[in-house]
């Protein structure tokens, strides 16, 4: 009688992966994972200016096809039906944004400066730009900020409904004589002339150390608020000179400037002695925790209040770059600064620098 044999299974023997040895390991890992992060992100922006140029066709050809406004709506009808019926597996067909494409194409279709803006972000970034702007130099401005500091939807929906673009072209700093040409527009488009922390819970009347525990309880709304491209260093950050203990109230990095950036909370109005402070700390940072290839720190003095000849006559003079601002924990911007806005030549050239 004839034994059935068994089959041989293959025995597994674990594979040792052992690269303590290796001592530049982490270096290789780290360089690895940035070379695919930056594949994968080549690789969405690609897609997404096919799909942004596509959405121009689209409202270009509608645009080419109507007699007048009534027609051309009717025309983004049809074609959306038609268009969901030919590609039933793709999306973005919907009536609405068929109708949008045909918009995005009237709005920006004179504008030789702006086209190759709209093709460096998304859709749903330009939508956002669309229906809530309506100031040429105001979409500008969110289309530029956008594609430099890679604000995500939901940022981007904040800054315009935080009134960023008129924050940022009032501000108050002297970077024009402190920072270099490269960095100066960057700059100043980074640091608000008003930041409103409308997500803390904080009453009229509060300290200065409520208020950073209250911006450091909430610290994802905080950096948001800032601009989003800030990292946090760290609360009370600790300065040593000649055997003195200094305390800085909060200390971020600003990853696009590749800058620190140094916060003093103050709850009263400006005072001009802050910027002697101010410059101090800069002074040190630069001096003690700076690295070889950052720019040179920048301060931020953020109080509650400020009169604007005071600080254009305390900033005139300072040789490192500072900038204050305002806080508030609501969402307005003071009608009387509105007619203060620099000139629409004068954002134009702001806006170029980007």
């Amino acid at each position: 009688m004839a034994t059935s044999k068994k089959p041989m299974t293959k025995k597994l023997v674990p594979v040792v992966r052992d690269v303590s040895s290796l001592k530049d390991y982490p270096a290789l890992l780290a360089e690895v994972k940035a070379r695919i992060h930056s594949a994968q992100y080549a690789a969405l922006r690609a897609v997404n200016k096919e799909l942004v140029g596509l959405y121009w066709d689209i409202g270009r050809m509608i645009v080419e096809r109507q007699k007048d406004a009534k027609h051309g709506a009717a025309i983004a009808e049809q074609l959306a039906d038609d268009l969901r019926d030919a590609f039933p597996d793709i999306g973005g067909f919907s009536r609405r944004n068929v109708f949008y494409m045909r918009e995005f194409y009237l709005l920006y279709r004179d504008d030789a400066k702006v086209q190759p803006l709209v093709a460096q972000i998304g859709w749903s970034h330009n939508l956002t730009i669309l229906s809530r702007c309506k100031d040429a130099q105001e979409r500008e401005f969110y289309l530029r900020m956008t594609r430099k500091f890679g604000w995500s939807k939901n940022v981007l929906i904040h800054q315009i409904d935080n009134q960023s673009f008129e924050k940022s072209l009032l501000g108050q700093t002297n970077f024009d004589q402190t920072l270099t040409p490269a960095l100066r527009a960057q700059a100043k488009l980074a640091v608000k002339d008003e930041y409103a922390f409308d997500f803390l819970e904080l009453g009229e009347r509060h300290s200065e150390r409520e208020l950073e525990r209250a911006l450091i309880g909430r610290i994802e709304d905080f950096l948001r608020a800032m601009g989003g491209m800030f990292a946090f260093m760290g609360s009370q950050y600790r300065l040593e000179v000649e055997g003195k203990e200094y305390f800085l109230d909060l200390l971020l990095f600003h990853r696009r400037l590749r800058a620190l950036v140094a916060i003093e909370l103050k709850v009263g109005e400006f005072e001009p002695e802050f910027v002697g402070k101010m410059q101090f700390y800069l002074a040190a940072l630069d001096t003690q925790v700076r690295q070889d290839d950052e720019n040179p720190s920048i301060g931020i003095i953020l109080c509650k209040e400020k009169r604007r000849t005071i600080v254009e006559y305390a900033l005139r003079d300072a040789r490192k770059p500072i900038g204050v601002a305002t806080y508030e924990i609501t969402r307005t911007l003071p009608k009387k600064l509105k007619d203060q806005l620099p000139s629409p030549e004068d954002i134009a050239r702001l806006l170029e620098n980007l």
